[in-house]
Parts: C-alpha cells; structure tokens; sequence
C-alpha cells in the first residue's frame, strides 16, 4: 500500500542450524498504517519476535532475511546500509524487548540510557531529555519519577524496569514502536496502567505499533488489528473485534479456547508434621531500605505454596533470602527442620542441591556461550556427579522431559532458541539437581496458553511422582487458581492475608486481593477502558 507506514511483502528469514539455512519466516506479508496497533500473536517459536524485528530491517545473529520487501514509509530496509538503518532506529522506529533485565546495560543509570538516544540523533538536548524522562516517567507512572531515574537497573523491580524500557523507547516519539511481550513481567495491577498509558501515548502522538503477545486478553484490550503466525506462516488477519468473536481458522479458535486446567489438591500434611520450609520473622533488604519485613511463612512437604502481589512487593527478594543470595538482617529459615545458613556460601552443596530456583528472566539467566547439553550437564555433574555417557544420556532425558527434541536442541545456544524454549530449559537445569523444593519465579510469564498449561501439567506431574514443593512465585492469577495449595499475598514487603486458594478467592476479600482479582484482563476488548472509568482514571 503507498500510504502504508510499513509495508511488507513477502518476507522470508532463514536461521542457521546444523551449517544449514532453515526457514522461520515463510512468506509473510504485514500492512502498518499510522496510528495503528497491529496485534501479533501465535504460540512461542511461532516467529513474532523475528517478524517484529524484521519491521527494524533487523535479524538475531545467525538469521538472514532471504527474500521479500520491507518498505519504513516508502523507504526500502532489506538491503539498505547499517548508516541508514541506525539513523531510523531508535528515532523513528523504537524495540521494546521482552526482557528489559537484559536489554538495559547494568553499568549505567536509567536516565542515562533515556538520554542517549534524543541526544545522539539530534531530537533534544540532554538537560532537555532528562526534563522529559522525568515527565514520562510520571506518565507511565513509575514511582518517585524525579529521582528513580537515578537508579541503576538493578535498583529497581523487574515491573519498574520494564515501564522504564518502554519510556525510554518513546524518548524520540517515533513512528513506529515494536512492543515484544511488555508486561510479560508485570503485575495485573501495574499492567493496567502500562497498557493505559502505551494506549495513550500511541494515540496522542499517532504511533503506529506492532504488539507481540501470547496474552490474547492484553491484545484485545490493544490491537486495531490481529495477525496469527503458526510456526512461520500466517494463519489468519482480521480486524480485531471481528477475529475476537468469530475467528475463522482452527488454530485461532485453539488459541481462544479457554484453558482450565486444574491440578487436584495435595494430601493436607500430618497435624504436627514439620514444614519442609519454615520462615520465622524475616526483615531483609537493600541498602537502608527494608524490603520484607517481619515475614513469617510455613511451606509443608509436596505442597504448592503460591507468592502473589505487585511489582515491587518483595516476592523476588523473598526468593533470594530462601536461596541465600540475600541474608536476611533478621529472622530465621530452617529447612525439614535444619537452619539454613543465611549465605550460599556457608550452604554444603547437598543443602544447595535440594533448594533449587527456576528463575524470571530466562535471557539473564542462561549463559550465551554454554550449548544447551552443557547448561544442564553441569548441574548433573556437580551435585550428582555424573560424567561421561551417563552425564549425556541424563541431559537427553531431561530434554525430553520439557518436551524439547534431545538431537534437535542439545547443541543450540541459548540465542537459539525462542522465549518459551528458554524458560524450559531453566526448568530442566533446575530439575538436573534433583531438588526437595524449587523455587518457581514467573516460569509461565514468557510462553503462550498453550505452552504455559503444558509447562504447569509438567510440574504438577513432576510434584506427585517426585514429592516435589513448590514456591510459586507469580502475577498470574488464572495460574494461581491452576496450580497453588496455598496463596500468600504480598504487598510492601508484608503479608496481607494468607490461606488456602479456596478461601483466598472467595468473598469477601481483602481490599488490596480484590484490587489484584479485578485487575485480571478479559477478553472483552472494551473491558481496559470500561475498568479505567470506574477507577475514575481517564
């Protein structure tokens, strides 16, 4: 289309595997106009992040674009030089990535990064760029937005750094923003206001946007329009009121369908057994700020005990003092009635291997040099020292169980591999030690439906043959209601209510878990603005 914003026709992308070129992308077309937000959605491994990318006239290393026209407002980018590609990036065409942990450089302050990009094409001046950091900050409604961008990135909640990552791509308000999975990290209630003020500055500065999801109700409260990939090809592309009530193809409608997976409750533990994690009056924190404090909490054996609450609550840092990665300043944790050394390091590694985590960020937390059979190999061999064959045959048969094809994935780097085969691959590292209990830190955040309900099945087998225990950490509340024994709710640092799920999601609730249960989006395309009313936010 001529008056297109973006135009593609045709595209192909090829990744290399094996010292072969095999197709992601096979033939796709996308029309973009201004001011609109195309949704893009389909299974992980589908190619949306690849497709989104390739709007920038970008490829991950060991991919190529093999065919097809990308046209940016008339301009041709397949072929066109690195010079003219960078004078479009981040000025007229920004990337919100999914993992904000790992597209923020650790060395340099968050108004730091804000400015760079104003700055160096030319939009602002830097006291001008950190005047209008400040004011977006306050729009997208970061806390203390005079002074947290004077934090370095891991000074703030996982939440807070993925609002500052989207702020920071609207600094040149560009053309086109590509938004990859948002508010994968965030919290319903930070969601909400995310989506509103993406919706709002989108349409105040008529920004055209690509939306990536597997979350089909944020999309709806988001896209114009909805396109559907399947593994490469585009399955279907509609206006999106018509796609949400009458999608056409079978896989649409499988990705509608509503998922309902509920685990059968454990055994209730002995009257007077020993918890399997006991945490007695814990206060801990960073710096002079006490982010937990006075928490006590009784986790029994082969049960799941699920963390809820915002951005920012502390369910993150009560996951680092349950490992030893932060030592609480006061308080106790004792393991099947054991203490635990605060530190890691005063923990034998027998202590280590039965506590294990899975955590958030799979990008930060796999290591891009290490080959997948070395990422879970080495586990295998440190705690249960296993070399050799048996090592080999051990990491093809965790491989197998998160359902990843061991000949297919045992030789792939982890920038290889898509969001959702990441996150299973943190699992598997996990289950490699052969734990009591492990820590599970939004493992289902990053994959789609069906990959999700598949994951949480995979757990819950896992649990009842293995008598594992699970600490859930999650926002999610629909996975909340699939998984957990127990619900613990957090905010500020501090224990709201706890007890068992049935009683924590039937009424009356606490007024802050009623905040969390109505903030969970549906698909009703009208319910973010209808909800934002009744708040009484415009």
């Amino acid at each position: 289309m001529a008056d297109a914003l973006l135009d593609i026709t045709d595209i192909r992308i090829e990744g290399r595997s094996d010292r072969k070129w095999k197709p992601i992308i096979k033939g796709v077309d996308l029309v973009l106009n201004r001011g609109e937000i195309l949704g893009l959605i389909g299974e992980s491994g589908a190619g949306k992040s690849t497709l989104g990318l390739a709007a920038m006239g970008y490829t991950k290393g060991g991919c190529r674009i093999s065919g097809g026209s990308i046209r940016f407002d008339g301009q041709e980018l397949v072929g066109a030089g690195e010079k003219t590609l960078r004078k479009l990036r981040g000025k007229r065409i920004a990337y919100v990535a999914q993992s904000a942990a790992a597209a923020f450089n650790p060395a340099y302050k968050l108004i730091d990064q804000y400015c760079e990009g104003p700055v160096k094409h030319g939009v602002m001046s830097r006291p001008e760029a950190q005047r209008d950091a400040v004011e977006l900050y306050r729009k997208i409604r970061l806390p203390d937005p005079d002074q947290i961008g004077f934090r370095y990135p891991h000074q703030v909640s996982g939440g807070q750094l993925q609002r500052a990552m989207t702020a920071m791509a609207m600094a040149c308000r560009p053309d086109l923003i590509i938004f990859d999975e948002p508010t994968t990290a965030l919290d319903v209630t930070t969601q909400i206001e995310v989506l509103a003020a993406i919706r709002d500055i989108v349409r105040e500065y008529d920004t055209a946007a690509i939306y990536i999801t597997h979350d089909l109700a944020v999309v709806a409260q988001m896209a114009d329009r909805i396109k559907v990939l399947l593994r490469g090809e585009e399955v279907e592309d509609a206006p999106a009121r018509e796609m949400l009530a009458n999608p056409r193809e079978d896989y649409t409608k499988s990705l509608w369908a509503v998922r309902d997976f509920r685990r059968e409750p454990m055994p209730a533990p002995d009257i007077g057994a020993t918890p399997l994690l006991q945490i007695d009056n814990v206060t801990a924190g960073y710096g002079a700020v006490n982010v937990l404090k006075d928490i006590d909490l009784s986790i029994a054996g082969g049960s799941t005990v699920a963390i809820v609450g915002e951005s920012g609550s502390g369910k993150s840092t009560l996951a680092r003092v349950v490992m030893g990665l932060l030592p609480p300043r006061k308080g106790s944790i004792r393991f099947d009635g054991t203490p635990l050394p605060p530190s890691s390091r005063d923990r034998t590694p027998d202590l280590q291997r039965h506590v294990q985590m899975i955590h958030q960020m799979a990008d930060t937390a796999l290591n891009p040099k290490q080959r997948i059979r070395d990422v879970i190999g080495r586990p295998l061999e440190f705690f249960l020292g296993l070399k050799g064959k048996a090592r080999e045959t051990r990491t093809r048969e965790l491989l197998a169980l998160i359902e990843l094809d061991p000949d297919e994935f045992i030789d792939r780097l982890p920038n290889e591999l898509s969001g959702g085969q990441k996150q299973r691959i943190c699992i598997a590292r996990a289950l490699a030690a052969e734990p009591e209990f492990i820590i599970c830190d939004e493992v289902t955040s990053a994959l789609d439906q069906l990959v999700a309900e598949g994951i949480l099945r995979l757990l819950d087998r896992l649990q009842r043959e293995m008598r594992l225990t699970y600490m859930f950490i999650t926002h999610d509340l629909a996975t909340v209601r699939s998984i957990a024994d127990t619900v613990v709710v957090m905010q500020h640092g501090v224990v709201v209510e706890q007890g068992s799920k049935d009683d924590i999601f039937s009424p009356p609730h606490a007024d802050y878990t009623e905040l969390l249960l109505s903030s969970v989006p549906e698909m009703d395309p009208d319910w973010l603005t209808d909800l934002l009313a009744e708040r009484g936010v415009r």
